[in-house]
């Protein structure tokens, strides 16, 4: 046995393993009795389907003059007509055991499906930053979707088609040792043997197949989300055949993979063929020998053909179950594997819940690095007092949005102390700790919901009147009770359908709707205009006004009234002060305030010449009319 099938039984191995609780769960008494129950109905029915070979002997034995019924049936069952109506009696009779069966577990395999997806779903969130900023969304969602699925067909075929594939194999064994001697048993054993093990090989040549088909459908699904969550961009560039080329080479791998499954299927079934056309030849043969000879009537013929079709059926099973198990195994093994991977910041098992009393934050000896290669942050040190605002600049590539992140935890430092009141933020919950802060990022990105919803996303239980009294204080409700349908206004994917500032105005509502006693301002007006930056800026200051604040920015002329402004570059403090002090120190903030200044007062002298072109036009214009 080679290396890689000893990995694959491996990995199916623990697959199946972590299959069981949702199979068997531990918390819910009525799915086990469910399970049970259904497994004493898939008994019944095939002790019931024994008979109906039986049935059909004895009415054409009865039809064929060569025999009777058997004394212990009713007179009103013992002839031909009568045995014909009872065959097909116990035939409906036994699909209504089935159907019964189904009907029991199929609340179990529906909650092993649900709880997979909700542990799957949960674990997403708990898993780090940097997981999701690598992360393919598209490929991701198909992981989980097929997930899902892969379970609700392991758990039903497990339960509900090998136990019950293995018990009428057994039952039929029985029946033809104890009736017609031990050769028809051989014959049937050989015949299983070959079958299951002709199965088994090709099923695990097709999974190889079956991972390459699932591979080139992620990736096509990740191509295709990905475009479309940049449509713009793809408009902006005239790129659409490109992105259809790109599409249309994963969707040709999945082809090719795709219609080699099916190739590879149509051998399977015709192998499995194969295997019992010669079983069912050899038994059926050695009967019409029997016959011919006198020691057996047409009716054993009948009843040993009967069976012999009536045990091809589990045996196409074993195919069939081995198959979709083996293919719902390598449809979960991604979901698994997402399930394997730890999160980079998780609570410690003594983490107490975040008391914040006064909401003092204080930076000490802060070192960080995404790659050890290439530091971040380089023992940065300093404090926000309670209720002031300390605002951190710098070039790009300073470390200031790292700051951010590491208060947040979306991180933890290497070396050094965050704390908040004292007590650090390793030490207490992550949910209490965010539940503290409150965060209006550069990007907004709003669900594709109501403007409403997005706002009371910051308080879910928040009344309709706090959410328009927190939109007044972001100077956004006028602009909704304008729209024609207000505050239940679709605001599309990702806010598309708001601008900039609109959606920063959002943003700052939330977090009003929050009421954090600390705030963060990552970088929240550096997208925006000059005539929207000073208009949001104003509900900013009514935000941060008695709140503990960091702000992140680019432009420095947000800052200017902070309690004080620390200058970062190559991830150490290069500066520190208020702004008249920074700027008569003539250091690097009066520098980038200078070249600052510069541009915008370049920006405006256009803005200027504009206007004035424009009123060229007009008057230019006016005696035409």
């Amino acid at each position: 046995m080679t290396n890689k099938t000893v990995s694959a039984e491996g990995s199916t191995f623990q697959t199946l393993r972590n299959l069981w609780p949702y199979m068997w769960p531990s918390d819910r008494i009525d799915l086990k009795r469910r399970v049970v129950i259904a497994a004493f109905f898939l008994v019944l029915a095939k002790v019931i389907l024994v008979f109906v070979p039986y049935f059909y002997k004895w009415a054409t034995n009865a039809l064929s003059g060569e025999g009777e019924a058997p004394g212990f049936l009713p007179a009103m069952l013992a002839g031909p007509i009568m045995l014909v109506v009872a065959y097909n009696v116990v035939r409906v009779v036994q699909l209504g055991f089935n159907q019964l069966r189904d009907a029991l577990f199929a609340s179990v395999g529906q909650h092993a499906v649900r709880q997979l997806a909700h542990r799957t779903f949960v674990h997403m969130h708990q898993l780090s930053l940097r997981f999701h900023l690598e992360r393919r969304t598209g490929g991701l969602s198909r992981i989980i979707e097929r997930g899902t699925k892969g379970i609700d067909t392991i758990v039903r075929f497990t339960i509900l088609n090998s136990i019950p594939t293995v018990l009428e194999f057994f039952l039929a064994a029985g029946i033809f040792a104890f009736a017609y001697g031990w050769i028809y048993v051989a014959i049937v054993a050989v015949t299983v043997w070959l079958y299951t093990w002709f199965t088994i090989r090709a099923s695990d040549w097709r999974i190889g197949i079956r991972r390459q088909m699932n591979d080139s459908d992620t990736d096509a699904n990740t191509k295709a989300i990905d475009s479309l969550l940049n449509f713009e961009t793809v408009k902006y560039f005239n790129n659409e055949a490109m992105e259809a080329r790109r599409f249309d080479r994963s969707m040709a791998r999945y082809e090719d993979a795709a219609t080699r499954t099916w190739t590879s299927l149509g051998w399977l079934n015709f192998g499995q063929g194969v295997i019992l056309g010669l079983g069912m030849t050899a038994a059926m043969g050695l009967s019409a020998y029997e016959v011919m000879r006198g020691t057996q009537t047409v009716g054993d013929f009948v009843f040993i053909n009967a069976m012999l079709m009536q045990l091809s059926i589990p045996l196409n099973f074993i195919g069939f179950v081995y198959r979709e198990i083996r293919q719902g195994l390598t449809d979960i093994e991604q979901m698994f594997d997402l399930l394997d991977v730890r999160a980079e910041v998780t609570d410690r098992p003594d983490a107490k819940i975040l008391t914040v009393d006064k909401g003092n934050v204080r930076f000490e000896n802060v070192r960080f690095s995404y790659d050890p290669e290439r530091p971040i942050l380089k023992g940065i040190s300093f404090e926000i007092p309670a209720g002031r605002t300390v605002a951190v600049v710098g070039p790009s590539g300073a470390g200031k949005s790292t700051i951010s992140r590491l208060l947040f935890r979306f991180y933890d430092a290497q070396n050094g102390e965050i704390t908040i009141d004292g007590q650090n933020v390793k030490d207490v919950t992550q949910e209490s700790l965010r539940a503290a802060i409150g965060m209006v990022p550069q990007d907004t990105v709003l669900f594709n919901d109501t403007i409403a919803y997005n706002i009371r996303y910051g308080r879910p239980d928040a009344s309709d009147e706090e959410v328009r009294s927190a939109a007044e204080m972001a100077q956004i409700g006028p602009f909704i009770e304008s729209l024609p349908e207000g505050y239940g206004t679709m605001v599309g994917e990702r806010g598309l359908k708001l601008s900039g500032g609109e959606k920063q105005r959002v943003a700052i509502a939330r977090t009003i709707l929050k009421a954090p006693p600390i705030l963060l301002l990552d970088e929240a007006t550096s997208a925006l205009d000059t005539h929207t930056e000073q208009e949001i800026q104003a509900a900013l200051d009514t935000v941060s006004r008695g709140r503990t604040t960091l702000v992140i920015a680019h432009r420095l002329s947000t800052v200017i009234n902070a309690d004080e402004i620390i200058v970062l570059k190559g991830g150490e403090i290069a500066e520190r002060g208020r702004h008249p002090e920074l700027l008569a120190a003539g250091g690097l903030y009066a520098e980038m305030w200078s070249r600052q200044r510069e541009a915008t007062e370049a920006e405006e002298r256009l803005r200027k010449a504009r206007e004035t072109d424009e009123m060229g036009v007009v008057v230019r214009r006016q005696p035409a009319y």
